[in-house]
């Protein structure tokens, strides 16, 4: 997968899977008004029950809201890489290689201490072309600001 190396971007840039968000959040949002009307037009529920009800569909709307969290934020010094449950911070000489394979779910980040790191914040999911122009983009400032190597 050779191409021209991308133009830099001015720092800082946010790497996130936008149109995945919109759809989590969205059917998240959904969910909630759904569930909730429902509880709430049912006249043979008890306040308690009502209240699960309206407790689930936030419930469902918060794990959504969950998977849409992901985003890669890169600055002068490096990477922050938020992923579910957990924020990295890098700094640009961590980040030996970028890669975005023919079939990985989101990008990964092969780092100095010889070990590799899901970037979920760039995957491929639903817009496949915008994901590989993300990942090259993160290669080429890896490139330029650490000690990064292109690998193909």
């Amino acid at each position: 997968m050779s191409a021209p190396a991308p133009e830099l971007p001015t720092l800082p840039i946010t790497f996130r899977p936008t149109r995945t968000r919109v759809v989590l959040l969205s059917v998240g949002a959904a969910m909630f008004v759904v569930i909730t009307v429902i509880a709430l037009t049912l006249e043979q529920l008890s306040a308690g029950e009502r209240s699960s009800f309206v407790f689930t569909a936030l419930l469902f709307f918060g794990v959504l809201a969950l998977l849409s969290r992901p985003k890669v934020v890169a600055n002068e010094e490096g990477v922050t890489v938020v992923n579910l449950t957990r924020t990295r911070r890098l700094s640009w000489a961590e980040i030996l290689r970028v890669n975005l394979r023919a079939g990985d779910p989101w990008v990964f980040l092969d780092l100095s201490d010889g070990t590799s790191m899901p970037a979920l914040g760039i995957q491929p999911g639903i817009g496949k072309a915008q994901a590989i122009r993300d990942a090259r983009t993160l290669r080429a400032l890896a490139e330029n600001h650490g000690t990064g190597t292109d690998n193909g």
